[in-house]
């Protein structure tokens, strides 16, 4: 116990140093962070998975992850046959940064889809990683 006392400042640095070193996988774990863009890649072979874009037309002309579905975040609710009928089936949503798509999710989990997870970095990361991007013809 005098070991504690005596102590106390080199058990507060271990303790702030262990912290620091989880402190970036908590983090993720907060804001459910998404999947990178090898994960995405996975759920599409093995799962089927639907790549939803829901940047605004204009954006998802320029580039957008080959073979995704357009269908911007305003009209999610309304969109029809844009989505799968299958809710079940896992959907990829994707932005150019990540940031609508994770609002994307909620709106999707309340049209009761059970499987629905941003893509963390949007088509930046996509880019990043060099997986294959689409041009509308315009």
């Amino acid at each position: 116990m005098n070991f504690l006392i005596d102590n106390w400042y080199l058990i507060l640095a271990a303790l702030v140093s262990g912290g620091l070193l989880l402190w970036p996988s908590v983090g993720r774990g907060a804001r459910g962070g998404g999947v990178t863009p090898g994960q995405a890649v996975q759920m599409m072979n093995r799962e089927k998975a639907v790549v939803v874009d829901i940047s605004e037309p204009k954006e998802y002309a320029v580039a957008h992850v080959a073979g995704s579905r357009n269908v911007p975040l305003a009209s999610l609710e309304s969109a029809g046959k844009e989505l799968p009928s299958n809710k079940a089936l896992p959907l990829i949503l994707v932005c150019a940064t990540g940031a609508r798509a994770s609002r994307g999710v909620a709106t999707l989990q309340k049209l009761g889809y059970q499987k629905v997870v941003p893509l963390a970095g949007g088509l930046a990361a996509w880019r990043e990683a060099n997986l294959p991007i689409e041009k509308s013809a315009s």
